[in-house]
């Protein structure tokens, strides 16, 4: 029994990560209806701009995170402007190209800087707790504890704001919102800004839990975000959330069961069979088509 708390106290910490990128994804979807396939590169430079505050600047953890998350959502702002902007009427796979390009464009360019694997400072004390017979880290408390407040945030901004009623209303009709005096371009720049900064905050405790870093990071952990995404119903944020925590839990649970070389088939081959039985995912809905 102690084993199975272990293991799912390990499954909440990885989860939260797995939620937290997920919900760019999902929340860029809900507006655009696009999937922003660089989004795990900008989880990947989270991690890059921890490395680089922790290691040249020497500051403690709340600052880095903060420090972080703001020039990851400025540039999420940047990227938008000038890839994605340009592409709103053109078709979709334009966009889908687009951001493959985005994404390797960022590896390439964190490959020139920092051309070999590093190794993050810790930022926080090495400190345990045993309770009967399982061991919880300061680490995992603080990583589970701030995502799901994030999380809850996130969830609160987009359904009790004035922002978030913006961003729903956009989500329905894109065309008509405008008319009627909403901001198009400043909803979808915060709605970036708010993605890209959770990615980030995911890429600063990633970075904390495994700390060697490297250019490459973000694309299969980008991946299984977006299946977490997919797998709660893509443009739902609570579904993301919901998919995280799912994922996070099969993946360690086959490595606690079985060889770690089964991890990645399990992932994918839920998201193959949820899409066979649950195309929309556990809580996504079909979108009205208009005619």
């Amino acid at each position: 029994m102690d084993y199975i708390l272990q293991q799912s106290l390990n499954a909440l910490q990885l989860g939260s990560i797995y939620a937290l990128i997920a919900l760019g994804y999902t929340m860029v979807y809900g507006i655009l209806t696009m999937i922003n396939f660089a989004h795990g590169d900008l989880f990947m430079v989270g991690a890059f701009f921890c490395f680089i505050v922790a290691t040249f600047l020497k500051l403690s953890f709340i600052p880095t995170l903060l420090i972080s998350m703001i020039g990851v959502a400025l540039l999420g702002v940047a990227i938008e402007r000038v890839a994605y902007r340009p592409l709103r009427q053109a078709p979709r796979v334009s966009a889908v190209i687009t951001a493959l390009g985005v994404g390797i464009l960022l590896e390439s360019v964190m490959l020139v800087i920092f051309p070999y694997p590093q190794s993050v400072p810790t930022l926080l004390p090495n400190i345990t707790w045993t309770i009967g017979g399982v061991t919880i880290s300061l680490l995992q408390v603080i990583i589970i504890c701030l995502s799901i407040g994030l999380m809850l945030l996130l969830d609160f901004i987009v359904r009790r704001t004035m922002v978030g009623m913006a961003m729903r209303a956009i989500s329905w009709d894109k065309v008509i919102v405008p008319l009627m005096g909403v901001p198009l371009n400043l909803i979808i720049s915060v709605t970036f800004a708010l993605g890209t900064s959770l990615g980030a905050a995911a890429g600063v405790m990633y970075s904390q839990a495994f700390p060697v870093i490297d250019p490459y990071m973000g694309v299969l952990i980008g991946w299984k975000a977006f299946i977490s995404a997919v797998v709660g119903g893509i443009g739902n944020i609570r579904g993301a959330m919901i998919g995280g925590f799912i994922l996070g839990a099969v993946e360690i649970m086959v490595v606690a069961f079985f060889p770690s070389t089964y991890r990645d088939f399990v992932a994918f081959t839920l998201l193959l069979v949820l899409l066979i039985f649950r195309p929309y995912g556990i809580l996504g809905q079909p979108r009205p088509q208009k005619v």
